[in-house]
């Protein structure tokens, strides 16, 4: 965990903690089975050992975001595509309050598809 501790502690704030906030958000949402995790250089949140999502600060934007592993099924105008092929990211304003209610509903609607993908193997 020292990589993963010592991502957070080394961002400058406001971004540290907003990046700290989310992580809270995201464990809540399953917190027997989400756990962080530390992944190609970058703070990952795994449900049941599969990737769910990861936080970054976008470079262009100079904002903290959420990308979701599972978004195929995720549509939302503040979602972004951008360069990935299956991940859409949430920026987040840290220097606003996170929008929770659509954090969270973007959070429960991932982790149902990765549910469902889950129970297909």
């Amino acid at each position: 965990m020292k990589a993963l501790d010592n991502f957070y502690n080394t961002q400058p704030e406001p971004y540290r903690s907003t990046l700290l906030a989310l992580r809270d958000i995201i464990l809540a949402v399953d917190p027997e089975n989400i756990t962080p995790e530390w992944k190609y250089k970058l703070p990952f949140f795994c449900y049941k050992g599969k990737m769910f999502c990861y936080l970054w600060v976008h470079k262009k934007f100079q904002q903290p975001y959420v990308s979701f592993v599972h978004s195929e099924e995720l549509t939302h105008p503040l979602l972004l595509l951008e360069k990935r092929d299956r991940m859409k990211i949430l920026l987040i304003d840290p220097n606003d309050d996170i929008p929770l209610k659509l954090l969270q509903q973007l959070l429960h609607a991932s982790l149902k598809t990765c549910k469902r993908k889950l129970a297909k193997r």
